[in-house]
């Protein structure tokens, strides 16, 4: 399958000023030969022509501007031409339809970007980095999707790949001529080596929490007791009237939840029930959803009223959640200072939100932001294949405190090799391959 010639629309689906229709394989000049107006297989790498594409009948089906990719130097690196038509979906679908019966085939999912990982245009950890560019919405997601895209990533885990397969080729002379009494490092320069690259692939490891937090963004759960300005606080964080807001309490009866970006960072928000209690049958179910959402949630901001002491319900929900961020809300109305210390706001004049937002932050990472040059894991499958090696090695430098044999410490060292490989592509089966792109888009 690796020489047909394959072809998809790149754009996304609907109405737009431009598409383009993607063409990469062994014939891909030949296919837009076939239905374009000009010389396609006389133009010179990386050169735009305008020109016409012909239905087989002869008649217009559009006027388009041709771009032509050599082979070795296009994204997939086969020969490849990229057919940009006018937007519409049906003159879109007609252009691809004459490039199929032209004698290229459809692209599958993610197709383009199997043959340039297949061509070594980009190994494996690039490849996925291009998903992840594409989904990214925020810029901490973007800044990582981009350093991974650009080999960053790439580039350390060689690193790491190669001082391994240094204490292997050592380890493994060892075992082959025992006689010689080879030793080009001793065993105390040999498990220093092998505690620093573990604490290197530890630190890598460490940092999958953060690209967790850049993808997935974090869940924040508003909590409290009715009619101290939830809904309120909701709608200042919001910048909009999300939440109805009335003077009459329980008027949310269900969760709430709105994206929003703090800094840059993406969160979740849920509005909640007011907990009471209560024996109105709706209200009751909205207090139980409450409490799953604040259970499920990775922060829990509990909102209070400043004007006023605290109820028995507000005192058992402090007790209930003992890490949750305490807001004070109202600080435009009179009021003495609370015993309970926390961040003061008022929801209604959005006075107190910045001191808030940066609270929040903090809460989440843990008053340790991400350095901007960190390199950041953000793969499930990454983090669990890096953690492999890392227990390979710790093996290893267990093995070596007890004197294993190094045959055995060896097999441990080629295992983490095979581990650290996976990442980058080295070590795969069709299958984990198949798995992978089956989730890119048709026309990347």
């Amino acid at each position: 399958m690796n020489d047909d010639t394959i072809a998809a629309i790149a754009t996304a689906p609907g109405e737009g000023a431009i598409s383009i229709i993607r063409i990469s394989g062994k014939k891909a000049f030949a296919v837009a030969g076939e239905i374009f107006s000009g010389n396609v297989g006389s133009y010179a790498s990386h050169t735009a022509h305008l020109g016409k594409i012909f239905s087989k009948a002869g008649s217009l089906i559009d006027e388009v501007l041709l771009l032509v990719m050599h082979e070795g130097r296009s994204y997939t690196g086969e020969e490849s031409v990229e057919i940009m038509c006018h937007g519409g979906s049906f003159v879109t679908q007609k252009v691809l339809a004459r490039v199929l019966e032209a004698g290229a085939r459809a692209a599958g999912p993610g197709e383009f970007s199997l043959r340039a990982f297949k061509n070594n245009r980009i190994d494996l950890a690039q490849a996925e980095a291009v998903q992840e560019l594409i989904a990214a919405k925020n810029e901490l997601a973007l800044q990582a999707a981009s350093d991974q895209l650009q080999g960053r990533l790439s580039i350390l885990v060689k690193d790491l790949q190669q001082r391994l397969t240094d204490i292997t080729a050592i380890i493994e002379a060892w075992v082959d001529y025992p006689e010689e009494g080879l030793e080009f490092a001793s065993r105390e320069e040999l498990l220093e080596m092998l505690v620093a690259t573990k604490e290197a692939m530890v630190k890598l490891a460490n940092t999958f929490h953060d690209g967790v937090l850049f993808n997935r963004g974090s869940t924040l759960c508003l909590l409290g007791a009715p009619n101290v300005g939830k809904s309120s606080l909701m709608n200042a964080l919001l910048d909009q009237e999300r939440a109805i807001v009335t003077n009459i309490p329980g008027t949310t009866r269900d969760t709430l939840h709105e994206e929003l970006l703090i800094e840059g960072m993406p969160f979740r928000l849920f509005d909640t029930a007011g907990i009471r209690e209560t024996e109105e049958i709706i209200e009751k179910e909205g207090i139980l959803r409450t409490r799953k959402a604040a259970d499920s949630s990775d922060l829990v901001l509990i909102l209070l009223d400043i004007t006023r002491p605290l109820s028995s319900d507000e005192e058992n929900l402090l007790l209930t959640y003992p890490d949750a961020l305490i807001i004070w809300n109202k600080v435009d109305l009179p009021h003495s200072d609370p015993q309970i210390p926390g961040i003061k706001i008022s929801a209604k004049c959005k006075t107190g939100l910045t001191t808030l937002k940066r609270e929040i932050v903090d809460r989440i990472w843990k008053n340790r932001l991400p350095d901007k040059d960190q390199i950041t894991l953000t793969k499930e499958r990454h983090f669990s294949s890096l953690n492999e090696a890392i227990d390979g090695v710790d093996s290893v430098i267990q093995g070596f405190k007890n004197n294993v044999s190094p045959e055995f410490l060896a097999f441990d060292l080629r295992q983490s090799l095979r581990s650290l490989s996976s990442i980058i592509g080295t070590n795969v089966t069709e299958d984990i391959l198949g798995a992978i792109f089956a989730k890119f888009c048709v026309g990347k």
